[in-house]
């Protein structure tokens, strides 16, 4: 085994290409309408930096703690722990350097908020990983809550006060996109579902009943927030009509969660150019309504 080949292990085993979840330290800052202000693009950056190091701490403990299991499953059985790529002690003390390097930075660099978000984040993912995840109904909202604590972070690092309508549809928004993976899992595996822990509690018409549930709330809060903040606006109604891409949006990644397809959302979200599209048209909607303010 060569040290090159470990490293490239590792490095895949970090999940790069999950740090897209950790753009929604944005999202806060974007609806407050300050992400172009130096200090809080500043303290933004900071905050994707150190959640994208964070993730991937949580991923490599993840990947060595579920080795024995991810060796039967169709796909996961490639990740590099669980192929033999690198060693499971090794991957366990990169992983605990990354954590140790995400918390220490954020105390030295960051807000003392930012720190509590990232050490909730941390310590959340951690429990998931080593019991909370075989807790039916309890393992759905803390893989949510991974979500939810990446855009309370972007607030938290700037010092911006998150309303509650911003917290209510990131919350159902993260359990839409959870129940709809874990309903993908489920389909993808087909008779070897049962063979993961996290799927062996769920039924499909359950899972369904949840991300339909929870994309209706999320749709709900989101339109509630656009007309309370046309309340105060009485130029062109940016907000309302952002509604429109918004739902579009939804509704467009429900079609892929309903064939079984969004076991992994950000992939999904890239190749789907019709999504992608309607993402574009909601993030600029939005955008000129905070610049109308």
């Amino acid at each position: 085994m060569s040290l090159s080949g470990v490293a490239r292990g590792l490095v895949r085993s970090a999940r790069p290409r999950q740090w897209i979840k950790n753009l929604l330290v944005v999202a806060a800052p974007l609806a407050a309408g300050s992400l172009l202000q130096a200090d809080v693009a500043r303290t933004t950056l900071l905050a994707f930096a150190l959640f994208c190091l964070a993730s991937s701490g949580v991923y490599l403990l993840n990947d060595v703690h579920d080795v024995a299991e991810d060796r039967r499953h169709p796909t996961k059985r490639l990740r590099p722990v669980a192929a033999g790529i690198v060693p499971p002690a090794v991957a366990t003390v990169a992983g605990l350097v990354l954590l140790a390097g995400s918390l220490a930075g954020a105390f030295l660099l960051t807000r003392t908020d930012l720190v509590v978000v990232l050490a909730c984040y941390v310590g959340i993912s951690l429990a998931y990983a080593y019991f909370l995840r075989d807790q039916p109904v309890i393992d759905l909202a803390v893989v949510a809550s991974g979500f939810l604590l990446r855009g309370i972070a972007g607030g938290a690092a700037s010092g911006i006060v998150l309303s509650q309508w911003f917290l209510l549809v990131a919350a159902f928004g993260a359990l839409f996109m959870v129940a709809g993976k874990r309903y993908a899992e489920m389909v993808a595996l087909g008779d070897e579902a049962a063979t993961r822990r996290s799927l062996r509690a769920y039924s499909a018409s359950y899972l369904r009943f949840v991300w339909s549930l929870s994309a209706g709330v999320t749709c709900t809060v989101y339109s509630l927030w656009a007309f309370e903040l046309r309340e105060d606006d009485t130029g062109f109604p940016w907000q309302t009509v952002s509604i429109a891409p918004f739902v579009l949006a939804l509704l467009r990644y429900a079609v892929d969660v309903d064939r079984g397809e969004a076991g992994t959302p950000e992939d999904i979200v890239l190749r789907d150019r019709v999504l992608l599209g309607l993402g574009v048209v909601w993030l600029v909607t939005v955008g000129l309504g905070v610049l109308a303010r």
